[in-house]
């Protein structure tokens, strides 16, 4: 019979059985088909919902089960058992006051349950502690308020009450007290008077940002009182503490109105969007409308601009639709178009790296239009703005327009592509480029660049533009020249690493690669010109010969890590990049002898790979760039928000972690911190490159030194990413091998792991035909059985225990070691799994060959196994000894050729076991042997 021919009392039924044996994922199947097949609320509906509770509770889903057990309780109210149930859910999410609470109800309707006792004893103690410690809170949260908002007090004194209130916010008692006191209607005087004191402001906004989080009911109160623009105001500031904490708590805003969290991997909840459409619908507004406001900050805008580019990918916010609609396309395009060193009377204020920001930010928006009709929409706003502002003759309008198109291509590439093939766009920004304007000039030069993108492209402006950025070169102006050469680098890298294609002629990349170093290691040269070095040689590194030649040069790559700490994200593509080619980080296409012999006959090109490209070759470069601190510069740039940068940097950190001699050097430079969010953020390739180079830190480096404090859980989530089988065997391998090692640390760990689902993803590759995979998933599992939680999964009704005792007789040494050490351990613990080796047809066999292993530590682990086995229970103590298992303990306790005493007394102590349960008779020392007792009732006899 199937699930679906099941009635709801059978489904149940068979959710009962599968409970019973620890199988929770299959009872939880049972209930919840159950659950479906009762439309009505009946008094059996609520005992399906009270059973799938308890098996959310195994599974510590504690919101499912509370939300599991208010269903059942809605139907049968007061049920004793959904009551406690929710009440232990409570407690373990440390919502004491209220599964106290519910201990009342249950001791009230059942007086003689000793559990129910015993828990409402503990909370009784812990609800009381904490409302003492609530009431000394709100006598600090008054006394500090007092302080804070007296302005007859010495100002010190008030920036330090601000800064106390902001310690007890954290408090979920004190913010309770906070709010009841009218902290929010205190703070917005407050600010009237003291709107310039950046101290007092930073914190009063933390204060609301606390006050908000993970609070919807106060969220609706304060933002009705405060105002979206208000949040905005206060980002408006030089300060980049200040902007920091304003974009925080407009994030945290947001998070309450949509369920969002501040993690990687958090989703909006639908519910909760569609609830607060129209207050999440005026924060996106609010935004929009402030991106082109001129009296707004370059720092601010640049936080307006990540709040939305951050957000942009949640389907259930619909912010990519909306701001179509609304028009925003146009108003970022006309963030993307200002110059920070052109001020005119209508410029905005912008940093160096606003077109960055802005440019990343059109990218992500151009991902989430998820449907042709929505791209058509894109490209149909970016089209009427370009066509606004060409509309005009002026030069202005024109640079506006070059400008944009630049960070159009460094954004969404295919939209900036589109508009450059276009007619006469190409041609007037060449027509820019040979005036003698320099403003023109440098805008035409940078566009140049950015357009070269694409083969074709290349193409074109080599035949149309290589001898005006000659010209350009050639010119006075610093700023123009490096832009020129930069251009030139493009041009000549355009071959990519294939070494037969050189659009220029021989030796022309080593002095293009001459210049660039020149304009990078002159301190006098300010920093937009060491940028603009930067990215030339993020072309030119294409070529093997530059690269070489770069890594020898300590000068030259200590100025460019020196760049990269700067932070400014406008640096980032051009060390990233260079690092990159360096490394020899990026996917290289796999080459097919038979393919490579057809295109040969076919007479196509075929790339060919510089000899300094060699393995050899790159590992030492990889060594001398690690050794010359180049983790600190990944580490300033890691903190970008461009999915593909993060890619990029995850691919120089793995290339590094691949050399075993450098990564403490990795490690000590706050590479592993900093590899975290890399992991679990980002393009699915970046992701998995950093979850490679977190594996092999892992591997190499004892994982609490690696992974210090909390930072050994967070790392165990991307290891078990790599348990894919879309990943290669090798990071399925070293994922495996840093688990073995993190397992091994301690109990909680392992807790962590099995809660993450390991151990199934673990388990598989115990199944894998290739050896050390194998091997490595079993000694994960060794490492596993330590912990309690992990020997249910073999008392089950499953055959993982019958597949450790063949693993156990494997060929390979370091696999039986794993599984028979694994086997050690869970028949210590376990009387079922004792009993369950009987259900392997070869269990003897195996036993046989573990206790007469030449191996001594296999041969202890068998003996081992087999004292756990008598030692267990008499049935099963008798189904061994009936065999000659009992020769062999004593001839192990006899035989010279046993080296390890350890063994033979483990053996000794297995003979002892079965005299204790008088299924042999111990003889007289001087004897020493033994002798069996018949048994009347037969082998398979229990008492």
């Amino acid at each position: 019979m199937t699930k679906s021919t099941l009635s709801p009392r059978e489904l149940k039924e068979k959710g009962n059985e599968e409970f019973q044996k620890g199988n929770f994922d299959e009872a939880l199947e049972y209930y919840s088909t159950a659950l479906k097949l009762s439309p009505e609320d009946t008094p059996e509906k609520s005992v399906f919902y009270k059973n799938r509770a308890a098996v959310h509770l195994k599974q510590k889903s504690y919101d499912k089960v509370i939300k599991d057990c208010d269903e059942s309780l809605k139907i049968t109210p007061n049920d004793p058992k959904a009551l406690f149930r929710r009440c232990q859910a409570l407690e373990a999410l440390e919502r004491y006051e209220e599964a106290y609470r519910d201990a009342r109800y249950v001791i009230n309707a059942d007086p003689s349950n000793k559990a129910v006792q015993s828990i409402l004893s503990n909370l009784f103690e812990i609800v009381q502690e904490r409302h003492k410690q609530n009431s000394r809170t709100s006598a600090k949260v008054s006394q500090m308020l007092e302080m804070a908002f007296d302005m007859k007090t010495d100002k010190d004194k008030r920036e330090t009450a601000m800064n106390n209130l902001l310690v007890l916010s954290r408090e979920s008692a004190g913010a309770e007290a906070m709010f009841r006191e009218g902290v929010v209607s205190k703070i917005l005087k407050l600010l009237k008077l003291e709107g310039k004191n950046d101290d007092i402001v930073i914190a009063a906004v933390r204060v609301i940002d606390e006050l908000c989080k993970n609070n919807i009911e106060r969220t609706e109160v304060i933002i009705r009182e405060i105002g979206i623009p208000w949040l905005l105001e206060m980002m408006n500031s030089r300060s980049e503490e200040r902007v920091n904490a304003a974009q925080h708590c407009m994030q945290t805003v947001l998070n309450s109105y949509s369920g969002l969290e501040n993690k990687p991997e958090a989703k909006p909840d639908k519910e909760l969007c569609e609830k607060y459409k129209s207050e999440i619908d005026t924060i996106l507004s609010c935004l929009v409308f402030i991106t082109t406001n001129r009296t707004l900050s370059g720092l601010a805008r640049d936080a307006v601009v990540e709040l939305i580019m951050r957000n942009i990918h949640h389907n259930a916010l619909n912010w990519a639709a909306r701001l179509v609609e609304i028009r925003g396309l146009q108003r970022l395009m006309e963030v993307a178009s200002e110059l920070e060193e052109y001020k005119y009377e209508s410029a905005m204020n912008i940093t160096p790296s606003t077109r960055t920001v802005t440019s990343v930010c059109l990218a992500r928006i151009y991902e989430n239009m998820w449907y042709d009709q929505l791209k058509q929409k894109f490209s149909e706003a970016i089209d009427e703005y370009i066509k606004d502002k060409l509309l005009s003759p002026d030069i202005e309008s024109k640079v506006r327009v070059t400008v944009a198109i630049t960070t159009l291509l460094l954004g969404p590439l295919d939209v900036g592509n589109s508009i450059v093939a276009r007619d006469g766009i190409l041609q007037m920004i060449l027509v820019m480029a040979d005036t003698d304007d320099i403003l023109q000039q440098k805008v035409a030069c940078e566009c140049i660049i950015a357009a070269a993108s694409k083969k074709d492209k290349a193409t074109t402006i080599i035949n149309q533009g290589v001898n005006i950025l000659k010209k350009l070169y050639q010119s006075k102006d610093d700023a123009i020249r490096v832009r020129a050469l930069v251009g030139l680098c493009k041009l000549g890298s355009s071959g990519g690493t294939d070494a037969t294609i050189r659009p220029f002629a021989d030796g022309a990349t080593k002095k293009l690669a001459e210049a660039c170093r020149r304009f990078l290691i002159n301190p006098k040269k300010d920093k937009d010109m060491r940028k603009w070095a930067v990215e030339g040689l993020s072309y030119l590194t294409f070529d093997a010969e530059v690269k070489e030649k770069l890594v020898e040069d300590q000068q030259a790559i200590k100025a460019m890590i020196e760049l990269a700490k700067t932070g400014d994200k406008s640096v980032l593509y051009g060390v990233v990049t260079t690092l990159v080619n360096v490394c020899n980080a990026y996917d290289k296409q796999e080459m097919i002898p038979e393919m490579v012999e057809l295109a040969k006959f076919a007479k196509h090109h075929i790339p060919e790979e510089h000899e300094l490209d060699d393995p050899d070759f790159i590992n030492r470069r990889l060594v001398l760039l690690a050794k010359a601190g180049v983790t600190s510069a990944l580490v300033a740039l890691a903190k970008t928000d461009s999915q593909n940068s993060k890619e990029l940097i995850s691919r120089v950190f793995n290339a590094i972690c691949s050399q075993q001699e450098v990564r403490g050097i990795v490690v000590q430079q706050g590479g592993a911190k900093a590899l975290l969010p890399l992991a679990l953020d980002g393009t699915d390739k970046g992701k998995k490159q950093a979850s490679q180079a977190l594996a092999r830190l892992g591997i190499t480096i004892n994982p609490e030194v690696a992974f210090p404090g909390q930072r050994i859980m967070e790392v165990i989530r991307p290891l078990l990413n790599l348990l894919n089988p879309e990943c290669s065997a090798l990071e399925n391998f070293e994922a495996l091998m840093a688990l073995c090692n993190i397992a091994g640390v301690n109990d909680p760990i392992r807790k962590h792991i099995l809660k993450e689902g390991g151990f199934p993803k673990i388990e598989a590759y115990m199944f894998e035909q290739h050896e050390m995979l194998q091997r490595a998933a079993t000694q994960v599992i060794n490492n596993l059985v330590m912990c309690e939680d992990t020997i249910k999964y073999f008392e089950g009704d499953n055959d993982r225990i019958k597949y450790l005792v063949i693993l156990s007789e494997d060929e390979d040494v370091d696999t039986s070691l794993a599984a028979s050490g694994a086997l050690a351990m869970i028949t210590s613990m376990s009387i079922k799994a004792c009993n369950k080796i009987f259900d392997s047809k070869n269990w003897l066999e195996t036993l046989r060959f573990l206790l007469g292993n030449p191996n001594p530590e296999i041969q202890h682990r068998g003996v081992v196994i087999v004292v756990n086995m008598i030692s267990s229970a008499k049935e099963i103590a008798t189904k061994v000894i009936v065999t000659d298992i009992m020769e062999i303990l004593m001839a192990i306790t006899k035989s010279e050729d046993v080296k390890n005493p350890k063994v033979k007394e483990i053996a000794q102590g297995a003979l002892e076991a079965a005299a204790k349960w008088e299924l042999i008779e111990k003889q007289p020392e001087e004897r020493g042997d033994v002798q069996r007792v018949e048994n009347e009732g037969g082998v398979d006899s229990v008492e």
